[in-house]
């Protein structure tokens, strides 16, 4: 969130055939560096006074227009049919990873320096652990430390306001949206999604879009969109996210939601950081303060220490 190469041409059809290792590490490799710029994206989005659901709504959308048009004309408009049941397993994912998750982020931002807030983002590998427990997993005592140190970690960040100009109330937005998006990515395989994961990816896209829209539009953004005050900049980096944040990582995403260990998905939120934080102070000059990078080492070290004890269980 590379070269400008479009979704499908890193992502399968479908999923009929088994994925390949490569196949899975090539689709981690663009969530890894592509979602990790997208953080910064958002915030100059937000910055050059695009309200952010609006902002964030039409990006979505965008990208599902793009993304249908590209795959009625390759395969004919027959590949987007869904069933019922598939378009509303979509539609939930769509709603609690996108217009709850990502919107958080995109509000949050507001105030929320873009590093900051993919570090308090790296927790979320930590809420798909507990939501294992919850449902009856046993998981072992270094993942039980990983936790622990995580958390230890993300509270610091949180703490370490005072340098930033992050309002606690932003914090808590940003905290909630990761709980969504670790719910979402928990429970979408058993939703009964589209098998095609580029469709999954579009109707998600549509019911995500579409509810940022309406969040917007019930918190009066509206009001606060001057399409004249919006400086080039803000469209240069909305353009981004549809291509780069949207089409391309949110589709290899959503290929990795079907096709690879949620363990090792989740490792994306513990390389994202590094890639946010070296552009938030490279192109923004965001401030990297000792607290932010103890905190930020104090994550990693959790999460990885999570990552490994799942590892050694399933080998």
């Amino acid at each position: 969130m590379t070269a400008a190469a479009p979704a499908p041409a890193v992502l399968p059809q479908a999923t009929a055939k088994p994925a390949s290792a490569a196949m899975i590490w090539s689709a981690l490799a663009v969530v890894y560096v592509v979602w990790g710029s997208t953080y910064l994206g958002i915030r100059i989005v937000v910055e050059a006074k695009i309200p952010p659901m609006l902002g964030m709504g039409a990006r979505f959308l965008v990208a599902a227009v793009l993304l249908a048009a590209f795959l009625a004309i390759k395969s004919g408009v027959t590949r987007l049919r869904v069933t019922r049941r598939e378009l509303l397993g979509a539609a939930v994912v769509g709603l609690l990873l996108l217009a709850l998750g990502n919107g958080a982020v995109a509000i949050a931002e507001k105030t929320v320096p873009s590093g900051l807030s993919a570090l308090l983002v790296a927790a979320v590998p930590l809420w798909l652990m507990l939501l294992r427990v919850g449902g009856g997993e046993r998981p072992r005592a270094l993942t039980w430390l990983g936790v622990l140190i995580g958390f230890t970690g993300a509270a610091l960040l949180a703490l370490s306001g005072g340098d930033t100009s992050a309002k606690p109330l932003s914090v808590a937005i940003l905290v909630a949206g990761t709980i969504s998006w670790a719910v979402g990515s928990r429970f979408s395989p058993r939703l009964g999604l589209p098998k095609d994961p580029l469709v999954a990816t579009l109707y998600e896209m549509v019911a995500g879009g579409t509810a940022m829209l309406l969040i917007g539009v019930l918190a009066g953004e509206p009001g606060r969109l001057h399409l004249s005050a919006i400086e080039p900049k803000g469209w240069i980096a909305l353009a981004y996210l549809v291509v780069f944040g949207s089409l391309l990582a949110y589709s290899a995403y959503s290929y990795l939601l079907a096709n690879a260990p949620i363990s090792l998905i989740g490792t994306y939120a513990y390389v994202n950081p590094a890639v946010a934080v070296l552009l938030g102070w490279l192109i923004l000059s965001e401030p990297v303060t000792a607290e932010i990078m103890l905190g930020g080492a104090i994550v990693v070290v959790g999460v990885a220490l999570v990552v490994s004890a799942e590892r050694r269980r399933t080998s």
